[in-house]
């Protein structure tokens, strides 16, 4: 064979190996990284205009900070407001208020919530 020989050379086809390799590795990356199962479910109604039961006695306005409680307008801490709420309230089916404020987190309202929730409170109203 010289160097001026111009004899044309057969086309390889590209291997699909190493392409095959990175979407099954991509594959079982995402599988390990999902989660699957059910959701829990926070049964939370918002408040509406038309509809529902009136509101009776004194106000439970709970706002719901980044950082903060405030129970009608007062500090509190979580684990002084199912107390604090006890003695606002008469009967644990009385309506209670929740409102995140400043920017908080959902991911605390729904804590704050559960929270009640397990403290026996049984009606949460979330208001925007």
């Amino acid at each position: 064979m010289s160097f001026l020989d111009h004899t044309p050379r057969p086309r390889r086809k590209p291997s699909l190996t190493p392409m095959i390799d990175v979407v099954f590795l991509l594959l079982v990356f995402f599988m390990l990284a999902s989660r699957f199962g059910a959701d829990e479910v926070l049964p939370l109604p918002l408040a509406s205009s038309q509809g529902g039961s009136a509101y009776a006695g004194p106000p439970r306005l709970v706002d719901v900070g980044p950082e903060g409680l405030t129970l009608n307008g007062r500090e509190t801490t979580a684990e002084a407001l199912a107390e604090r709420l006890g003695a606002l309230t008469e009967r644990p089916s009385d309506t209670i208020i929740l409102r995140g404020r400043d920017g908080a987190p959902l991911q605390r309202v729904v804590d704050v919530a559960s929270a009640l929730r397990a403290a026996g409170f049984t009606n949460l109203v979330l208001v925007e």
